[in-house]
Order: structure tokens, then C-alpha cells, then sequence
């Protein structure tokens, strides 16, 4: 197949519109302001509840909707990332705490640490990644110049990606997964499901990725008591979120009120079956 040319903005208009989206000839010079600032491409991916099994499209569908939906599930991405972020922290806490008391500055450097299955070469290429990625910052300066490279586990964890956190703690020993599983009121089985699914959630919000309508890669594991029925949609990924958030007597004014009235402000054009939301979500959400 050739790669498709460019196309101008007034063509991507006619292309929506042959598509069966309704733009009013007066919302055409609003819709080519908000395509300059979203790319095409981008949007386009949010067409795709639209579309019918034969590749066609619902009819009197308004492009000003696809516009609501797309600014629901940028401001959506928002409140995600700002939730993983108090997450990410008390995970890297967590972590380089117990190591450093248990193991000593340097203890994640030894084999002996680590299960059978860590691979060492492959762990010490990660670790050099993330200094040379952050050589010019003033810390591994400071380390490479009075420690000889040397970075106590507090250090080098911050420069760890939530990928890697997840890779360090999935190689770590049983024991000690139980251990930090267990300050975190669950066991090691959940914890490194959840620690898969937060990284696929919290990359995609990085990358400002599409939340609606998305089918994530993995599907989480819940406790025995849920009374939910796992899939691979949004929702269940959020119940990730409420899982490992550190401050639980913050979690509804941090999360569900201000997710409830983001749903309410775009109750007209968004769809819950869409990102996996049952109609008892709320309630759900705040199960202890």
C-alpha cells in the first residue's frame, strides 16, 4: 500500500463529513481551530464507537460530540495521572525503604537479593539506563564525582520509570514481596497485577493517550471479595487506583467526587458502557 498524502484541514473536514458526521457550515472555521491543535489523527481514534460492524458510521452524529469526548478523556487523563502520581511516590518510599534497612545503601546490586528468576545483566542495563538518561543532573553528578558512581537504592529509585518499579519488585524474593504486599494491606499475586496494569494506565496518560473506548492489554486481578467482574476496560483499571492510593480518607475528595463531576459536565455526550462503568460505580469506587 503507498503511504496516503497529507491532507489540508478543509479536506479532513470533508472527510469527517463523509464519514455521516453532521459539522454545520457555521462550526466549520470552530472545527479546523480545534483539528490545528488535536491532529487529525488523533480525533480520529475517538470516531470509533461510532462505527458500525460494516465500517459504517451511526448517522446525525455531531462532530461537536466527538469534541466533547475528546475533552472529557483529556481532562480524565488529568485526574488519573494526578491520583498515580501520590501512588508512584509511596510505591518508590516503600520500596527503597525496606530495601536500604533490610539490605543496606546498595543492597539491590547483590544477585543474592533477588530471586532466581532476576536476571542480573538485563537489571544492571536498566540501572545504567537511568543514570546516563539523568547524567546531567546535579544528583549523579554529585554521585559520580564523591561516590564513584556509586547510588544509594533512595537515589537511584527516583529515577526509576513505574515500568521498573514494577520490574523490581516482581524480582524480588517471596518473602519480601509478602512484606511490602502486606503494608499495603494485599498479597503478591494482586500487587503484581495491579503494578502491570498502573504502568499500562499511567504510560498512556504520560503519552496523553485515548482512555474512552480503549481496551487495555491486561486485565487486573481482584480480591476474592469484589463484587465485580474484572475486565479490560477503564474501569476496572481505576479500581487498580483505589487499591493502591496511600491516603484513603482522601480518595473520595481526591477522585470520585471530582470524576463525578467531570461525568456530570459531559453527561451528554459521553457514554459509561463505553469505558466500562456499571451504574453502581460510585458506590463501588468507595467499597472498603
Amino acid at each position: 500500500m503507498q503511504i496516503k498524502e497529507a491532507t489540508t484541514f478543509e479536506e479532513q473536514i470533508k472527510l469527517i463529513k463523509e464519514k455521516g458526521f453532521v459539522i454545520e457550515q457555521t462550526e466549520e472555521k470552530e472545527c479546523i481551530q480545534f483539528l490545528k491543535r488535536a491532529n487529525y489523527y488523533r480525533v480520529s481514534a475517538y470516531f470509533l464507537p461510532f462505527r458500525k460492524k460494516d465500517g459504517q458510521y451511526f448517522p446525525n452524529v455531531t462532530f461537536s460530540s466527538i469534541q466533547k469526548i475528546y475533552e472529557f478523556d483529556s481532562r480524565l487523563r488529568g485526574l488519573i495521572f494526578s491520583i498515580i502520581e501520590d501512588i508512584e511516590i509511596n510505591l518508590r518510599t516503600r520500596l527503597s525503604y525496606f530495601v536500604a534497612h533490610k539490605y543496606g545503601p546498595l543492597g539491590y546490586l547483590s544477585l543474592n537479593n533477588f530471586s532466581d528468576k532476576h536476571n542480573s545483566d538485563k537489571f544492571e542495563e536498566k540501572l545504567s539506563l537511568c543514570i546516563e538518561e539523568n547524567s546531567s543532573t546535579l544528583v549523579v553528578k554529585h554521585h559520580n564525582a564523591n561516590y564513584n558512581g556509586q547510588f544509594p537504592i533512595w537515589v537511584i529509585i527516583e529515577f526509576f520509570s513505574i515500568g521498573m518499579l514494577s520490574y523490581f519488585y516482581r524480582d524480588m524474593l517471596t518473602e519480601d514481596k509478602k512484606t511490602i504486599a502486606a503494608e499495603l494491606g494485599t498479597v503478591p499475586k494482586l500487587l503484581e497485577s495491579w503494578l502491570r496494569c498502573l504502568t499500562d494506565l499511567r504510560n498512556r496518560c504520560a503519552h496523553y493517550s485515548r482512555l474512552y473506548y480503549w481496551i487495555f492489554p491486561a486485565m487486573p486481578a481482584v480480591p476474592k471479595s469484589s463484587k465485580i467482574r474484572a475486565d479490560r476496560k477503564l474501569f476496572t483499571q481505576l479500581l487498580v487506583l483505589r487499591y493502591l492510593y496511600p491516603m484513603p480518607e482522601k480518595w473520595d475528595s481526591r477522585f470520585v467526587i471530582p470524576l463525578k463531576a467531570l461525568i456530570e459536565e459531559y453527561s451528554s455526550a459521553i457514554s459509561l458502557k463505553h469505558i466500562g462503568f456499571p451504574k453502581d460505580w460510585e458506590l463501588i469506587l468507595n467499597e472498603k
